[in-house]
């Protein structure tokens, strides 16, 4: 257990640093990252897509990163939208890093860039434990993937600023029962706020592009409670110079379980939460 616990520190304490440098260095120039979540099929791109044509039409300097194990389709379809896009092939790996983001941006980000949006990896499980240096991170949810989906992946949607349901225009068809949706969310994250939207029929989309522009223009997020406990894990750990809890429970939270109240911004794990956290180089399990 102790082995484990030290992994997990160690690989995320790595990329919280990248994390911590990332947003600051975007910060300084004058740009805000958008960190987009959801499951495969949510509609994410397709959302994306128009996120993207509407801010390039209204004169906004916006540019994307989005990522996939294998193919550049996603980029090829943003790239429509008139404006930067970037595609990052994981080669298998679930999940965006912050070093890998960094490492895509240099030299490449168009300087006046006012919000860089990433889609991440298709995932709700493995994304959900890393700090990208986002501004603000969004988790979509679609009407066909049932109400309880927040429920299922209480890590990705409790440590979310936003949460967005797509194709609402198909709500009706599917029987989407929108309202224990909204209850599932509030269980799982609190006050956070929640935006209905559908690609198709641009329902929700300005709203949700003032909001993300209010966010680059400083205005504040959401601060989730699950967050609060993700920073004092990662703090938690630390019982001698060299980072072990000897007996692989420390004071009873060696399970990976938080406790604390300070805030954090994306970070993993929590009280009676369990994350899967992947480690470079083991099986992924998405």
């Amino acid at each position: 257990m102790c082995r484990v616990v030290d992994l997990r520190q160690a690989v995320l304490a790595k990329n919280d640093a990248g994390a911590a440098e990332l947003r600051e260095h975007l910060a300084a120039r004058g740009t805000a990252e958008v960190n987009l979540l959801s499951s495969p099929g949510s509609g994410k791109t397709a959302l994306l897509e128009l996120l993207l044509a509407r801010a390039v039409a209204g004169g906004v300097t916006v540019a994307a990163v989005t990522a996939d194990l294998a193919t550049e389709n996603d980029a090829r379809r943003l790239a429509r939208a008139g404006a930067p896009v970037k595609q990052v092939l994981t080669d298998g790996l679930c999940h965006l890093e912050a070093g890998m983001l960094r490492e895509r941006l240099d030299g490449w980000l168009p300087r006046d860039t006012r919000v860089l949006f990433v889609e991440n990896v298709g995932n709700l499980v493995c994304p959900a434990s890393y700090d990208l240096g986002e501004s603000l991170r969004i988790v979509l949810g679609s009407v066909t993937e049932g109400e309880d989906k927040p429920l299922k992946y209480p890590t990705a949607f409790g440590l979310a600023h936003l949460v967005v349901i797509t194709k609402t225009d198909i709500a009706e068809a599917v029987e989407f029962d929108a309202a224990a949706f909204h209850r599932n969310v509030r269980q799982v994250n609190p006050g956070v706020p929640v935006l209905e939207t559908s690609a198709r029929t641009g329902a929700g989309v300005d709203e949700l592009l003032a909001l993300i522009l209010g966010v680059a223009d400083g205005a504040p997020v959401h601060q989730p409670v699950l967050a609060h406990q993700h920073e004092r894990y990662l703090h938690h750990h630390h019982g001698d110079e060299d980072g072990h809890t000897h007996d692989g429970h420390g004071d009873g939270h060696g399970d990976g379980r938080g406790d604390g109240d300070g805030p954090s911004h994306g970070h993993p794990a929590a009280d009676s939460v369990h994350v899967p956290v992947r480690v470079p180089g083991a099986a992924d399990t998405p």
